[in-house]
């Protein structure tokens, strides 16, 4: 059975976000708006299906998918594009692919001593988050 994500998780660390958001060609101004924001991750998983939900005090962002399925994601409140997207498990990781506009776009998720670890990447930038779960 895979690593159960549910739960309320807070961020901790944000390494390289502004990269990740010139990368997706997101404007200055939101680039400045999002840098300092405190992201909070609720994810819901009931075996292979998840819904994760990004709360900020400026945008909120939320995803439903079935592991192993690939569906239709419009990325509104990021940088509202279409993508194809499937999420995998590789061992304990979910792993998306996100096919559209912009090249090697997508994200893993792990748990790791009790932490989440986010790595979001497009192009050639690579953002690192951890959170830590809401007690």
């Amino acid at each position: 059975m895979p690593v159960d994500y549910s739960g309320t998780w807070d961020i901790v660390s944000n390494v390289n976000f502004e990269g990740y958001m010139v990368a997706l060609g997101i404007d200055f101004a939101t680039r400045k708006i999002a840098s300092v924001l405190k992201p909070q991750k609720v994810i819901e998983q009931k075996g292979d299906c998840f819904t994760i939900k990004t709360f900020t005090t400026f945008k909120n962002y939320d995803v439903s998918f079935k592991v192993g399925e690939e569906f239709k994601e419009v990325t509104k409140g990021l940088d509202n594009r279409l993508c194809q997207t499937v999420v995998n498990w590789d061992n304990d990781k979910l792993v998306c692919v996100q096919k559209g506009e912009k090249k090697n776009r997508g994200w893993t998720h792990w748990i790791q001593d009790g932490e989440l670890h986010l790595e979001l990447f497009c192009g050639e930038q690579v953002c690192n988050q951890v959170y830590k779960r809401t007690l």
